[in-house]
């Protein structure tokens, strides 16, 4: 039994944020995995590079340029903050990629909107050398730039690695960390979710943009075996860690 974390990148540069869930995470019976994105700061970086950023159902279109500033922020900056700040606190964190070990395999992903660049998609995740971490006492906090088949590295949803690592584990919950409370419908915190709710609800735009590979990816968790998948913020967390519910429950 494990717990996966996925911590959106809109929350990565907040030190109040930082703060708030290395407090969490010292409260945690046991150590999950943490999965980060880090959108936010990546779009910056790459306007201040000239470089534009596109998406298609909330995917980065990732050229050439583009990868190598994913590689940049999401495995440098990114993952080192929140693994400095954590390891500050005492907590044993251990700033991974994808790429190191081996730990997730992907492969392009082939969209039927057209050539989304060098986006992967994870194939297979080696689940025992993250479960010789976790015994060994350390919190892995994965960055998803991932490697190909090919050799070639990738930039992949985070939402889609928290998902595929999850599976891989027989993870007990996925939980997606972001700064919504939950999934919004007309202004309002969805407590649950089926998938057949999902899907009309992206059809009709009332879930759109990064909250569309959520959705997704929970439930391609779920219907892999997880057992819970949640959408919530800081404070929903905490709830969580105590015990209690909080967030969006998507249940197949």
């Amino acid at each position: 039994m494990s717990t996966v974390i996925k911590v959106g990148g809109n929350e990565l540069d907040d030190p109040a944020f930082l703060a708030g869930l290395t407090r969490v995470l010292t409260r945690m019976p046991e150590r999950p995995v943490i999965i980060h994105g880090g959108g936010k700061e990546l779009t910056a970086l790459q306007k201040r590079l000239g470089l534009e950023a596109r998406f298609v159902d909330g995917l980065r279109v990732t050229d050439e340029e583009s990868l190598a500033v994913a590689e940049m922020v999401l495995r440098g900056r990114a993952n080192l903050r929140l693994v400095s700040t954590l390891c500050s606190a005492r907590i044993p964190a251990l700033g991974l990629s994808g790429v190191d070990a081996g730990l997730i395999t992907v492969e392009k992903l082939v969209h039927p909107s057209g050539d989304l660049g060098y986006v992967g998609r994870p194939m297979a995740v080696a689940a025992e050398r993250l479960r010789t971490l976790l015994a060994a006492g350390f919190l892995p906090v994965l960055a998803p730039i991932s490697l190909g088949a090919d050799g070639h590295t990738y930039n992949v949803n985070a939402d889609q690695v928290a998902a595929a690592v999850a599976t891989a584990l027989d993870a007990n919950r996925l939980i997606f960390l972001t700064n919504v409370p939950g999934v919004l419908l007309a202004g309002r915190r969805s407590p649950r979710l089926t998938a057949s709710e999902v899907e009309v609800r992206i059809a009709d735009g009332a879930i759109s943009g990064g909250m569309v590979p959520k959705v997704r990816a929970a439930l391609a968790a779920l219907e892999r075996g997880v057992r819970r998948a949640i959408i919530t913020d800081l404070a929903g967390l905490e709830t969580l860690a105590r015990g209690g519910e909080a967030g969006t429950i998507i249940i197949c």
